[in-house]
């Protein structure tokens, strides 16, 4: 089918009220649009920058780990989450407890993803790993009660108080499991000849118009991109989130999908999704830049520690992966009596990798605010 000739779906009456039915899309896509040609040559090179920068940047899977809380909290706040990223790498106990709700489902968020990405050495991209990645989001979360790790067996709808107010109502429920049955085929169908990255952008845009999950479908959708690129080689590690690009572009993202679905025009989504891809490729390649040069200046400060050098370089790879921490925790991840662990602490406050940041006598936290700034830049 050539994009031009797309037909998203058509709405169909149900009980005082219209839900939209779309199109299955398990079947190739060509186009005749040269603009798409320029963006996916584009946003190839740039992927394949990115991936290259995590292939050559030592221990890349300790900076992975920053990424991928980046990612959560954003994709979080998408959704109405309030949560910094320094609450995120503290302890649950540290934030005000009006907060831990938002706190506990940005974590979800990341032992989701860390989950995923592990299950895909043993398991494909499928409606099972997808309902189990939405069983650990909905974890003990406000969304706990709206059955967690199964598709929905009653109508939702975005927007609007109710569905005579809504916004878009998708399918109706007893059509959720054959269009996510079509959607998974279309991920592994090896006979259909459709470029990986606008195959995974018409994935992204069908997973948020069948809605499958009664919540957590906007983290789960974007959560998908990350694992296809990832899945299907790519990319080496999760090292792509367009969360970011997405909550700074929020209205034209919906307008996109909301095209699409009003107006058949998959080609502007597809557009749109891939400018995403370039972006974010971009500023993550930029990021490892930075994290590179960084690096090199704490590896230099690291051979000045003398005698202590080796608990240093220690305590700086474990602010690589959590870059808020206290003294109890540098004295059970150095395995260290408490007063080396002050000492160490204060001697990395003196050279500038440490910064205490509660203003508190007991019970200090301490930043490394260099690398954090890293993160809150990108």
């Amino acid at each position: 089918m050539n994009l031009k000739d797309f037909k998203s779906g058509t709405y169909q009456q149900q009980y005082k009220y219209k839900s939209f039915l779309p199109n299955k899309i398990n079947h190739t896509f060509t186009w005749d649009v040269p603009r798409i040609n320029v963006l996916l040559e584009d946003a190839t090179r740039a992927l394949g920058e990115l991936n290259a920068y995590t292939m050559i940047v030592p221990n890349v899977d300790i900076f992975i780990q920053m990424h991928i809380t980046k990612e959560a909290n954003t994709s979080s706040k998408i959704e109405g989450t309030k949560t910094q990223m320094d609450e995120v790498l503290i302890s649950k106990e540290q934030i005000d407890p009006e907060k831990r709700d938002d706190w506990q489902e940005v974590r979800n968020y990341i032992d989701a993803m860390n989950y995923s990405i592990n299950e895909l050495d043993r398991l494909p991209l499928s409606n099972r790993l997808i309902k189990k990645i939405h069983q650990i989001l909905l974890d003990s979360v406000r969304g706990a009660s709206k059955q967690p790790g199964e598709f929905r067996k009653s109508q939702n709808w975005i927007g609007g108080a109710s569905l005579a107010s809504a916004y878009f109502i998708p399918p109706h429920h007893e059509d959720v499991v054959a269009l996510m049955s079509d959607l998974e085929e279309f991920i592994h169908n090896e006979n259909i000849f459709v470029p990986h990255l606008i195959k995974i952008a018409i994935v992204h845009y069908q997973f948020e118009t069948i809605h499958p999950f009664l919540d957590g479908n906007g983290r789960i959708g974007r959560l998908l991109i990350p694992l296809y690129l990832v899945s299907n080689g790519l990319l080496k590690k999760p090292s792509l989130y367009l969360s970011d690009f997405i909550e700074k572009n929020k209205s034209a993202y919906y307008e996109a999908l909301t095209r699409v679905r009003t107006d058949d025009d998959i080609i502007h989504w597809i557009k749109f999704f891939l400018e995403a891809v370039i972006a974010t490729a971009n500023s993550g390649v930029e990021t490892f830049e930075t994290i590179l040069v960084l690096k090199q200046d704490m590896d230099k400060k690291v051979m000045k520690f003398g005698k202590k050098a080796q608990n240093a370089s220690k305590l700086v790879e474990y602010l690589y992966q959590k870059p808020i921490l206290n003294a109890t925790e540098v004295v059970q991840v150095l395995n260290i009596a408490k007063s080396t662990a002050s000492s160490l602490i204060r001697e990395f406050e003196e050279k500038g990798i440490l910064q205490e940041i509660t203003g508190y006598q007991r019970n200090k936290n301490y930043a490394f605010t260099k690398y954090l700034d890293i993160y809150s830049k990108s």
